[in-house]
């Protein structure tokens, strides 16, 4: 499966700060559940590639 490879699978996702100082992205689809725990600074460098995808896609919406 690729970024670009579309998929018929409905997923929950939930982000908040755990109670050791961590920023989780919980993840639930199909029965499956995918917690993902990461420093203060990981969370911010995704969100700054969270935030550079996004630039992205409106980049190609405008074409």
């Amino acid at each position: 499966m690729g970024i670009n490879d579309e998929r018929d699978l409905e997923a929950n996702m939930q982000i908040g700060p755990t109670d050791e100082g961590m920023v989780r992205i919980f993840i639930e689809a199909g029965g499956v559940e995918v917690p993902m725990d990461f420093e203060p600074e990981e969370a911010e460098e995704i969100a700054e590639e969270i935030r550079a995808a996004a630039m992205g896609a409106r980049a190609v919406k405008t074409r």
